[in-house]
């Protein structure tokens, strides 16, 4: 039995739509200062062997790193573990598929209808026959509460009307003089006034009545409702309301209180209060799963102290999140994060800074972003038709997988949308699923059954079944022939399926690329996924892209991405200001004071010193427009002290191609963003290591067997070499047409590619 130190093993699991990946390293006990790699691919769901697919993972790495049995469905010791990482696609299949926890919302009287009408936007506006995505929420309760802000923001002379503050802001030195002053007040009318977080001065209309709103939340509560969003209008900057009725339905008994003002307190209530409910419909569900995951294993892994073992969560925005501060709302791109953090971190060369794409291809779907030295973050998504306010990695997707159907219709070859998923899974899967994008792979001799793992059929133990997937497809091909007057060839319909799959992964990196200005072809491609191998250099050649990086890792670098995520904690507020020389001042004290807490709450976590980072941004817009820009400013910016109109301006223009120079800046949020790194230094790029390899060649006599692969324009390769990434040293050079396959993935180098084997990746240029 290998001795094992405690707190040694460090694992990261992936749970995608198909398969679940886990990465685990531990001190090699050969020698204690490096660490030994293990990885662990299986099926995300399959029922009929175990419950929960990352609590079987893990209990197959201890299982391989301790040479002990442990039986499914025990308890797990995790003595030995230093830490587990997760992301999790849970919350975002809830979304998809409709599965949410039911809530009731709490919203200000006279509101009642606000979520449902929307923000009036028509996608669709010649379709027929409009289906809207009904709202998240089962019930609505009005509160009959009001606040509003004093003054009018479309004032020409807001600033001079404004209420004046004492220098603490706790009172008033002189009320509001602006159109509809009352002529005897503080402001337009009757009312308290208390200054908001925002600056703004807000009268307060309507008090709620704590007695009613307690007897409506015992009404909700024996109806069966247990979790509850909470929005109210200009929450965002007087958040009390908000706070009183959320400690109230605390005691009532809520498990999940969704407040729109503690989730993120941003101006517009209507993505505001959609984010509040997608959180109260996807955090139960999220807990309930945690809940699961955290029963198979010893009470150590949860109770946060020191000395026990870590579980953290990948965010949408590509931090770790500790269990606290991981919620619904947080993890609808949990799964995604993992492998954007993971090429970007391992592709990106600060002394070149050649752009990358990052294309993951999964089972169910193909994720497409861009990194260019920070991660692209967007603040308002739509996903599933809800239109969601919250910090997330930019990422678009298309339904083009290695499970995505493949159908004829209409005189039409369709990749997807529909999927084959892990149940029943592609034809050749052995449980009577559709034709999908692996079957197609399949037949062209792009997967080799040999070379696949063998995880299939009741047994789990046999390989993919390529008969089912040529029958399946004779049978399209002879639908296909017989509505056409050419006869095409079974390898031609295959291909031809597999050339819409391309293109149609293809279509978001050109709207990440080209419709903002960038050239396509000047960008490197990191593919990565379980799929992304088989499509890399077909892709690359679609889109112009000469390098294609495949890091050795590629097909579970979500799970690996993990391994080098930070930890990451964020504070936001809002505000009102107009930018100028004396508000910098002001905005600046703000920033101080948010980059203290982040740092006290970094340090809480381990985090201080030279291991914490600190992004300082402004949500910046100009004044009577309503897009608002984050903008983190650069030493090239201005006077190179955080000039903040500088970098928006900047900005400004490249996203939108002009600038308003009539208009004056205002600032609508202010936030810090603090990031503990958990690593020292990644080592040589890829870049300057291939420079410096001295290539081999590697002849046709090093492969480890041959296949017929079919090639665009060159069909059938009858004998091409299948080489074995393991057999492989680096400085290999290998010429396509080839295979290069591991454990885990297939690469396909195409005629004229050469692939290039560095440390730690594969480092493939297209000819021509």
């Amino acid at each position: 039995m290998i001795e094992i130190p405690d707190r040694s093993i460090r694992i990261c699991a992936d749970r995608g739509g198909t398969f679940c990946d886990v990465h685990a390293s531990y001190p090699d006990p050969a020698n204690p200062n490096e660490r030994k790699d293990i990885v662990v691919k299986l099926l995300s769901q399959d029922t009929a062997n175990y419950g929960d697919a990352p609590t079987e993972g893990i209990r197959r790495v201890l299982e391989i790193v301790t040479g002990e049995t442990i039986p499914r469905g025990s308890v797990l010791d995790t003595s030995k573990i230093d830490y587990i990482r997760l992301s999790t696609t849970v919350a975002t299949n809830a979304l998809l598929e409709r599965k949410g926890h039911r809530h009731a919302l709490l919203i200000t009287k006279g509101f009642k209808d606000l979520l449902l009408i929307g923000n009036q936007s028509r996608p669709r506006i010649f379709d027929l026959n409009i289906r809207r995505p009904s709202p998240l929420y089962s019930e609505v309760v009005e509160v009959d509460e009001r606040v509003t802000l004093v003054g009018y923001t479309s004032d020409p002379k807001s600033e001079e009307n404004a209420i004046q503050w004492s220098d603490d802001g706790s009172s008033i030195q002189r009320g509001y003089r602006g159109p509809g002053w009352d002529g005897e007040g503080n402001a337009e009318g009757p009312g308290d006034i208390v200054r908001g977080i925002s600056g703004e001065a807000v009268r307060i209309l309507q008090r709620p009545d704590l007695d009613l709103v307690r007897h409506d939340l015992q009404r909700l509560y024996d109806a069966g409702y247990r979790s509850l969003a909470i929005v109210l209008v200009h929450s965002y900057t007087f958040p009390e309301h908000e706070t009183q009725i959320g400690k109230l339905a605390r005691e009532v008994g809520f498990t999940q209180v969704s407040e729109s003002s503690q989730l993120l307190p941003m101006i517009k209530m209507v993505p505001r209060g959609v984010s509040s409910t997608a959180d109260a419909y996807l955090t139960p569900i999220l807990r309930e799963y945690l809940d699961g995951f955290f029963y198979g294993f010893d009470a150590k892994l949860k109770d946060g102290r020191i000395k026990s073992p870590r579980v953290e969560f990948m965010g949408s925005d590509g931090g770790l999140l500790d269990l606290n501060n991981f919620s619904g709302l947080k993890s609808i791109l949990s799964g995604p994060a993992g492998g954007v953090v993971g090429y970007a971190l391992t592709s990106w060369d600060a002394d070149r800074k050649y752009p990358i794409i990052g294309l993951d291809v999964g089972g169910t779907s193909t994720d497409v972003s861009r990194f260019d030295g920070r991660y692209e973050v967007v603040y308002e998504t739509t996903t599933a038709g809800v239109t969601i306010q919250s910090p997330q990695l930019d990422i678009n997707t298309v339904a083009a997988g290695g499970g995505s159907c493949l159908t004829f219709r209409n005189g039409l070859f369709l990749a997807g949308p529909e999927s084959a998923g892990a149940q029943p899974g592609p034809a050749c899967y052995r449980k009577g699923g559709p034709l999908a994008v692996t079957d197609a792979n399949l037949l062209l001799g792009r997967l080799i059954p040999d070379y696949f793992p063998k995880i299939f059929g009741k047994s789990e133990k046999e390989p993919l079944d390529s008969e089912a997937s040529r029958v399946a497809f004779e049978k399209v091909a002879k639908e296909i022939n017989e509505s056409h007057e050419i006869n095409l060839g079974l390898d031609d319909i295959v291909y031809g399926f597999i050339k819409v799959a391309n293109e149609t992964m293809c279509r978001p990196i050109r709207a990440l690329t080209e419709a903002r200005g960038y050239s396509t072809g000047k960008h490197v491609l990191a593919s990565f996924g379980g799929a992304g191998g088989q499509h890399a250099c077909e892709i690359a050649s679609l889109l112009g892209i000469k390098t294609i990086l495949i890091h050795r890792y590629s097909s579970i670098l979500s799970a690996y991405g993990l391994a080098l995520a930070d930890r990451a904690y964020e504070l936001q507020e809002p505000s009102s200001a107009f930018y100028s020389a004396q508000t910098r001042r002001y905005l600046t004290v703000r920033l101080d004071k948010l980059t203290s807490d982040v740092k006290a709450e970094l340090k809480r976590q381990g985090f201080e010193g030279d291991r914490v980072r600190v992004e300082r941004m402004l949500n910046m817009r100009f004044e009577g427009t309503d897009t608002a820009l984050m903008v983190l400013p650069n030493e090239n910016d201005g006077d190179g002290a955080e000039d903040f109109e500088a970098a928006f301006r900047r900005v400004y223009k490249a996203e939108f191609g002009f600038l308003l120079d009539t208009k004056s800046i205002i600032v609508d949020d202010v936030k810090v963003r603090g990031i503990g790194k958990t690593f020292d230094h990644l080592g040589e790029s890829v870049y300057s290591e291939v420079d410096r390899l001295e290539k081999n060649p590697v002849s046709h006599g090093r492969a480890d067997s041959r296949y017929s692969v079919y090639f665009d324009k060159v069909g059938r390769v009858a004998d091409t070499p299948v080489f074995l990434l393991d057999n492989l040293v680096v400085g290999d050079e290998v010429t396509g047409p080839a295979m290069i396959i591991d454990n885990t993935q297939t690469i396909v180098i195409v005629p004229g590619a050469r692939a290039v084997l560095t440390s730690k990746h594969l480092y493939i240029t297209l000819g021509g």
